[in-house]
């Protein structure tokens, strides 16, 4: 064995107690109620359902089974990190399975557990299993200081079957942004400052650590933010965010074109939603500021404004309470807004 690889298997021992299974069960009540009305007007829908309902896979509690994927403890206590879509159902209900504490084996642990928070943005959400006792925690590492190169490990539940399946790679990317599907609804979210790695992720990997070689997990979507969300968890009892209160389109050909800007770079302040939605919030941060539609913000705190760097990027980088600058084009002049961030708060 090289060193290298003596390296990865020691890290891979250190991670793999951690890291659990996570099913998603729902009663049948729920899972009918879920189902198109088209579904229902079918020839013998009853008949196939009731098929499909007695042959599916169930939990102990006779919930089917509609899915999985991974995370890991992040705490003695049993608080767990996975990915936002991976729990994405309010009406589900989330089993755990632990692997063995100990190194000779033995059965898995399985736990309820409840969602604590969810986080959109960053596509991570905190759950905390109900019963009480230590399990082994992950220490989290740092993902700011990763380069190009470094090996990682990524470890989950494969394909929803192969639990605690480790692969090995580089990190091949960083600061990636991708639109992903945010739900079964087929909304899309952006997913910004992604570390990508070609160690092999299969579907069931969503939400299980990418770590370093001492063992720390470094990633999911990355650490840092994930580190973020459990401070504020653990301070607050929820997610907290700060507020500006504007929706906008990033500027392209079309819309300079269409709104005739002298600009190649900026958010556009407008209204492109429902009916009844505003392209700026009232009584918000960028309300109280003076802030329009169609007003294009160029710049945050001096920071130019670009499809990869977009106000929420740099509004993640500050607290509730911080007053930033927004450089503003407004009818052919640039101008500059103090605005000061506030929590957002849903009602």
């Amino acid at each position: 064995m090289t060193e290298h690889e003596r390296k990865i298997t020691e890290a891979a021992q250190k991670v793999l107690p951690a890291v659990v299974s996570i099913t998603i069960a729902k009663d049948i009540k729920d899972i009918t109620r879920d189902l198109p009305l088209e579904f229902f007007r079918l020839p013998h829908y009853q008949e196939f359902l009731e098929h499909e309902i007695e042959h599916a896979p169930k939990d102990e509690a006779g919930r089917i089974k509609i899915g999985g994927g991974s995370g890991f403890f992040i705490s003695e206590d049993g608080l767990i990190l996975t990915n936002r879509h991976v729990v994405s159902d309010a009406h589900a209900s989330y089993g755990i399975t632990a692997p063995p504490t100990s190194p000779a084996g033995g059965d898995e642990k399985k736990y309820e557990a409840v969602v604590l928070a969810r986080d959109p943005i960053n596509d991570v959400a905190i759950l905390k299993i109900k019963e009480q006792g230590k399990v082994p925690a992950l220490k989290m590492g740092q993902s700011a200081g990763l380069k190009l190169g470094q090996s990682v490990i990524a470890v989950g539940n494969a394909l929803g079957e192969f639990q605690n399946t480790v692969s090995t790679g580089v990190v091949s990317g960083l600061s990636r942004f991708i639109s992903a599907s945010a739900d079964m609804m087929g909304r899309q979210e952006r997913l910004r400052g992604l570390i990508q790695t070609d160690a092999a992720i299969n579907p069931g990997n969503s939400g299980g650590p990418l770590v370093n070689l001492d063992g720390e997990a470094i990633g999911i979507n990355p650490i840092e933010r994930a580190k973020k969300d459990l401070e504020e968890i653990q301070k607050f009892g929820r997610i907290r965010r700060p507020f500006l209160g504007v929706r906008y389109l990033l500027l392209n050909k079309f819309l300079q074109d269409r709104f005739s800007l002298p600009i190649d770079h900026g958010a556009l302040v407008i209204n492109e939603g429902a009916p009844g939605d505003f392209a700026v919030v009232p009584k918000s941060p960028a309300a109280k500021a003076g802030l329009k539609e169609f007003d294009v913000i160029t710049a945050v705190d001096g920071k130019n404004v670009s499809e990869s760097e977009t106000p929420e990027d740099f509004l993640s980088q500050h607290e509730i309470g911080d007053e930033v600058e927004l450089k503003i084009f407004r009818q052919g002049k640039e101008e500059a807004l103090k605005v000061r961030l506030e929590e957002f708060l849903k009602v």
